[in-house]
């Protein structure tokens, strides 16, 4: 699934048709991305509409279109925006589709688990304007994480992590790169985090965050050999750390790479 960075990417896709006008769409009706959207409507006013600008907030983009219309999007497991010629027409994927004079906006789907919304008037949608603070805010507080960490504090940190409501954009490797950077077994309860090892845990979610939108959002670029990232895919991978085995096991119902030798607090008697 495309987590912090990755739709980052796919939003810039769309950069290119600023400005210019849609002269026309084409939609897949049927697909399951439409569920919470009136796809009459979205063909009566997107048409004669300019692309204004957009922007991400963890997994989701909201698109401006002038006209005060607003479309948002959510790429689910497997969803790209991707830029095709002017008369680019819908494949078996392709489920949204617009058309410039110089070239097609498409959306595309395979699994159809994301999602398409619009919405018209002056201001942004609830839907929009009521998501949590972005992670690189400065909204996004130590004391908005101790608080949340705390009402979770039975729960797997891995798992607390992956929550969308306080941790947008967070998913399955920025999840595992954060606890490994901050030397913490994903397994360790949420309430225990405290003091100086809350405070490291907070630095490194903004760091990894960040440094993810530096490096994967511009071009997909590839992280370097000594994040955990390349090596949590590998067969038998090795800390980059270390030089030891990492492990992989089910926590929180999520698979979870991690480094017994590196990642050694809490203890295990603790």
């Amino acid at each position: 699934m495309p987590e912090l960075a990755e739709v980052e990417y796919y939003r810039r896709q769309w950069d290119v048709g600023w400005g210019e006008k849609i002269l026309g769409l084409q939609i897949n009706p049927g697909s399951r991305n439409f569920r919470d959207c009136d796809t009459g409507v979205l063909e009566r006013y997107l048409p004669n509409s300019k692309l204004r600008c957009s922007e991400a907030h963890g997994k989701r983009m909201l698109f401006q279109f002038s006209g005060n219309l607003w479309m948002g999007v959510h790429l689910g497991m497997t969803g790209e925006l991707s830029v095709g010629g002017p008369d680019d027409t819908s494949g078996k994927h392709e489920h949204l589709i617009l058309f410039q004079k110089k070239r097609s906006l498409i959306y595309k789907d395979p699994r159809q688990f994301g999602a398409i919304r619009f919405h018209r008037g002056s201001d942004p949608p609830a839907w929009w304007s009521g998501l949590p603070p972005s992670i690189l805010s400065r909204d996004f507080t130590r004391d908005l994480l101790r608080e949340f960490l705390t009402r979770r504090k039975k729960s797997p940190i891995k798992a607390v992590l992956l929550m969308q409501e306080r941790f947008p954009g967070i998913g399955n490797w920025l999840a595992d790169e954060i606890l490994w950077r901050a030397r913490i077994r994903p397994a360790c309860p949420a309430g225990k985090i405290a003091g100086i090892k809350l405070t490291h845990l907070f630095q490194n979610i903004k760091g990894v965050c960040a440094d993810a939108m530096r490096i994967i959002a511009p071009d997909w670029g590839e992280p370097p050999e000594n994040w955990l990232f390349l090596h949590r895919w590998r067969d038998n991978g090795i800390c980059p750390k270390t030089k030891k085995p990492l492990v992989r096991e089910t926590i929180g119902g999520r698979t979870t790479c991690w480094s017994p030798a590196w990642q050694r607090w809490p203890k295990e008697s603790d």
